[in-house]
């Protein structure tokens, strides 16, 4: 019976939606930074005081908002501009030379995305198929804002471009050992830098929790989530929350919908392989001891 009900409100919302309907949904996105703290080799010149500053940076880093605006078939998804904090100017330069912010474009009619990103001083233009997530649906539900939303479940392959995603690898107690071993010696910045970039790991896969609503019948979402019969406005994957605050529907400014065209156009797999290959040379610097005034990147632009 719940089913039916469930598929006549659907099937109702998306007669009453005319052709032209448009709306925009504002995401809170935060990612935990307490399990990469907690493994980070311990260093000691850092005092309590220090760490935390350094704990409450980071955190900053990677609490960001997003405007998604959506028709039917396609959405653009992009960060909220906004001035640095202080203190925070050189972390928001970082996360756009590594690959983040940028303005997503997805077309679910079409089943492709082409998203803009800055890495290394680059401009990448990323053009690809959307990726389908086997989606669980399930019976829970909750209350996001004025809109009951249904609980869905997928495992998800990890993008490996997505700095999010690195986490600390835990340390066994020989490690641990080793560790206070070397910190009775004076270590170069070089070697502690050596010894940060051997602890960072990627998981091959993670469990995505999502929350959608039946009664904004599109098939749309933050980032490139989508493929259920509602907006989604939750997602978590353990390590990130995206969660929405605000939704206006068929507002009188139409917003353009369209994708972004700047950019060396790739394929996700390449931009990948591109950000993969500059890591493993930027930890062979640093192992090497290599890095007096290299700076790496590209080169000219």
């Amino acid at each position: 019976m719940k089913k039916i009900l469930f598929s006549l409100v659907f099937m109702t919302g998306f007669v009453s939606f005319a052709q032209d309907f448009q709306g925009m949904a504002v995401y809170e996105s935060k990612t935990s930074t307490a399990e990469f703290m907690k493994n980070m080799p311990k260093n000691r010149d850092i005092t309590p005081e220090m760490q935390k500053s350094m704990e409450e940076r980071m955190k900053k880093m990677f609490e960001k908002t997003f405007i998604l605006n959506f028709n039917r078939t396609a959405s653009v998804y992009k960060e909220e501009e906004k001035l640095d904090m202080p203190g925070q100017e050189n972390a928001g330069r970082m996360m756009r030379m590594m690959g983040g912010g940028g303005t997503h474009y997805k077309n679910v009619k079409e089943k492709i995305y082409v998203e803009d990103k800055e890495f290394m001083g680059k401009e990448f233009l990323i053009k690809d198929t959307l990726p389908k997530l086997e989606w669980k649906l399930e019976n829970e539900t909750k209350q996001i804002g004025n809109y009951t939303c249904f609980k869905a479940t997928a495992i998800k392959p990890i993008d490996e471009s997505d700095f999010r995603n690195f986490r600390m690898r835990r340390r066994n107690e020989d490690e641990k050992a080793k560790e206070t071993e070397e910190k009775k010696d004076t270590l170069s910045d070089s070697a502690k830098v050596t010894n940060f970039m051997d602890q960072l790991e990627i998981p091959k896969e993670v469990t995505i929790t999502a929350w959608y609503s039946p009664e904004i019948p599109v098939n749309q979402g933050p980032e490139n989530y989508w493929g259920l019969p509602g907006l989604i406005l939750e997602v978590n994957d353990g390590q990130t929350t995206i969660l929405c605050s605000k939704i206006v529907l068929n507002s009188k400014e139409k917003v353009d919908i369209k994708p972004v065209t700047k950019g060396k156009e790739v394929t996700q797999k390449e931009y990948n392989e591109i950000v993969m290959k500059k890591m493993k040379e930027m930890q062979e610097m640093f192992r090497n001891n290599r890095n007096g005034g290299h700076r790496g990147g590209f080169g000219p632009r």
